[in-house]
């Protein structure tokens, strides 16, 4: 069995083929947990899950959208979604800064909202006793800063931190989601040193598609397979060990611990 833990299969993406897309995965032995980023695609995400066997979902608002979309985060909403038994997570949430406003006074504030989201997330995460899937960009110094204070468990998706950073979450007990952007950015140093039981896999598609499959080509958990040979060339052991241990790693984080065991 491998696990994708942060998919986007019930995006728009795959309107035309999902459930071929998902019918292969399961030939295959694959376990996708498919995030939500905002009301709409979690409320998606859950409605996929219930649907098909081998499929979770993740609930919870991308900091994007709080500006993108101006959509309030309705804590009761997010609570009747996570009245399923599928849903595993609360993500995927964070700070992104990447889009930021020129001006002082109103980057303050567009910081300051992004923090006042991610902190209510972070209660609906305490309350559901579910872990978070975090998303940073370009803010790992506030959402160190943040997590240090909170007394959460999950995993930081799409790490793109230095190994100081990287050792931060670390202490905070949180595992590295590792995918695709490592054909873009050298984390050698971070996998080399985080240790393999601190370690998930994911492909975050239909984005990041490893470039061994071509550079516009839409992403497909299948492809996480490239994210594990890589792991597997720096840390000098086998795709088998690797595989076997992220798998490991998320169905503990995630409580996914019903699945039956399937040869890679």
């Amino acid at each position: 069995m491998i696990i994708d833990t942060h998919s986007h299969l019930s995006f728009k993406a795959y309107d035309n083929d999902r459930n071929e897309v998902i019918k292969s995965l399961k030939q295959e032995g694959f376990v996708c947990i498919d995030v939500g980023t905002k009301y709409e695609t979690s409320k998606r995400a859950v409605e996929l899950a219930e649907k098909y066997e081998g499929i979770y979902a993740a609930i919870g608002m991308h900091p994007i959208h709080i500006e993108k979309d101006g959509e309030e985060f309705d804590k009761n909403k997010y609570l009747e979604l996570a009245k399923s038994k599928k849903v595993v997570a609360v993500g995927e949430i964070g700070l992104d800064y990447y889009y930021k406003p020129k001006t002082k006074t109103r980057l303050e504030k567009f910081k300051e909202k992004q923090k006042q989201v991610f902190l209510q997330q972070l209660d609906l995460a305490r309350e559901l006793d579910l872990p978070i899937i975090v998303h940073c960009r370009m803010a790992h110094k506030d959402t160190i800063e943040i997590l240090k204070m909170q007394n959460v468990k999950g995993s930081i998706h799409c790490f793109t931190g230095s190994w100081e950073e990287a050792q931060k979450y670390l202490e905070f007990g949180f595992y590295l989601g590792i995918n695709g952007i490592i054909d873009k950015l050298d984390l050698t140093e971070v996998i080399k040193n985080c240790p393999l039981d601190k370690i998930l896999v994911e492909t975050d598609c239909p984005y990041l598609t490893p470039l061994t499959e071509g550079k516009n080509k839409r992403n497909e958990p299948i492809f996480i397979k490239h994210v594990i040979q890589k792991i597997s060339d720096i840390k000098g052991i086998s795709f088998q060990e690797v595989a076997g241990a992220t798998t490991q790693n998320a169905k503990i984080l995630f409580k996914i611990l019903n699945q039956p065991e399937i040869n890679i």
